[in-house]
């Protein structure tokens, strides 16, 4: 796992009348400031990456359909440099993925229909200077493949 990363395993209480599903309370080992939220959705096969943020630290829960999220460590003093990390997250597998600053994200819907991510970020998005660096979503640099993996 790249260092710094953090899965919270969530817990979801169904009844008769429908589901409820925490995704992240103040009182959480993972909780560390709020700076927004925001729903971020993509086409079944679409992969939107890659980026990162210099400041910011993410906090995805994928509340519809499936989605691939894919991390990529290229912090120069990581005991993680180089390392790729792969979560399918969803429906399926409710959680909370913590993805650090400095870390290169990305995500592709694998489900049949529209998948759709929560995110839960430390800071505010800021308009006139955002914290996002971006690259290709097939960059050589970043030695992944997006294509499903049958086998």
């Amino acid at each position: 796992m790249i260092n710094g990363v953090k899965v919270k395993k969530l817990k979801v209480f169904p009844d008769e009348r429908g589901r409820l599903m925490e995704i992240m309370r103040s009182d959480d080992p993972e909780f560390k400031k709020f700076g927004q939220m925001y729903i971020t959705t993509t086409y079944p096969g679409v992969v939107k990456a890659w980026h990162y943020h210099k400041i910011q630290t993410d906090n995805f829960c994928c509340v519809k359909g499936m989605a691939k999220v894919v991390l990529f460590d290229d912090r120069k003093n990581s005991s993680t440099r180089g390392e790729i990390n792969e979560f399918c997250i969803g429906v399926h597998n409710p959680v909370l993925l913590q993805i650090p600053n400095n870390v290169f994200h990305g995500f592709k819907c694998i489900s049949e229909s529209e998948s759709m991510i929560i995110n839960c970020p430390t800071e505010l998005y800021n308009y006139k200077k955002p914290d996002e660096y971006r690259l290709p979503a097939h960059t050589k640099k970043i030695k992944y493949n997006w294509a499903r993996q049958d086998g």
